[in-house]
C-alpha cells in the first residue's frame, strides 16, 4: 500500500522546531503493517488551499490509498485541516472522528475541541481514505492503536482496526496488521486465507 503522511504546521515547516508527529504516524503504521509499504512524506504550513492541493496530488497523482494528516484540527484561526480535507472529499466517514474523540476523552477533557474528519476521495480508477489525526505524538498512537489495559487487552478499539477493511471496500490492496499492535477487523466473508 502507498501511504502519505502529511504534517500541517506553520512552525515545523519553517524549521522553528522538528516535526515529531509525522514520524510518529509512520512508526505506528510500520509497526502495525510491517515494512513493505511505501510512505510519501509532506510537511507544509497551515494554508487551506495548499493543504487541499497537496491532498489532491497525493490521491490523484501519487495514487496513495491512505493519506494521514496530523495538525491543524483545533479551533484556532489557523486550524484549517478539516476544511481542506472536506474540500477534496467525495464521501465523509464520520465514525473515524467520533472514535478518535472518544479515545482522547479518556485522557483530556479538551478532546471535545478536536475537529478531525475522515473522508474518501474517489476518481474513475482510484480511491483513497484520508484521515486527520491529532497533532500530539502520544495521541496519534492512542487513536490509531486504541486503549489497552495493563495486560494488553483492548479496552477501546483504535481507528486503525477499521482501516484495512475500508481500504478493501474502496478497491485498494488487501492488507494485514500485526495483531500485537492493532488487530484489524473484517467480517468473516471478507477474510482471505494466507
Amino acid at each position: 500500500m502507498k501511504i502519505a503522511r502529511v504534517t500541517l504546521s506553520d512552525r515545523a515547516s519553517a524549521g522553528v522546531y522538528a516535526d515529531l508527529s509525522g514520524p510518529e504516524i509512520e512508526r505506528v503504521l510500520r509497526e502495525a503493517l510491517g515494512p513493505e509499504h511505501t510512505f510519501v512524506v509532506r510537511l507544509i504550513p497551515d494554508e487551506r488551499t495548499l493543504i487541499a492541493d497537496t491532498l489532491r496530488t497525493l490521491c490523484d497523482v501519487e495514487r496513495c490509498e491512505l493519506v494521514v494528516t496530523t495538525g491543524g484540527t483545533g479551533p484556532a484561526p489557523r486550524d484549517v485541516t478539516p476544511e481542506a480535507t472536506l474540500a477534496v472529499a467525495d464521501k465523509v466517514m464520520p465514525g473515524f472522528g467520533e472514535q478518535m474523540r472518544q479515545i482522547s476523552l479518556a485522557f483530556v477533557p479538551t478532546a471535545i475541541l478536536s475537529r478531525q474528519v475522515a473522508v474518501l476521495r474517489e476518481t474513475a480508477d482510484h480511491a483513497a481514505l484520508l484521515i486527520n489525526l491529532p497533532g500530539q505524538p502520544k495521541a496519534i498512537a492512542e487513536t490509531l492503536e486504541g486503549l489497552k489495559d495493563a495486560d494488553g487487552r483492548v479496552i477501546e478499539a483504535g481507528i486503525f482496526a477499521a482501516v484495512p477493511y475500508c481500504v478493501d471496500l474502496i478497491g485498494g490492496p488487501y492488507i494485514e496488521t500485526q495483531e500485537a499492535v492493532v488487530k484489524s477487523f473484517r467480517p468473516k466473508s471478507a477474510v482471505r486465507s494466507r
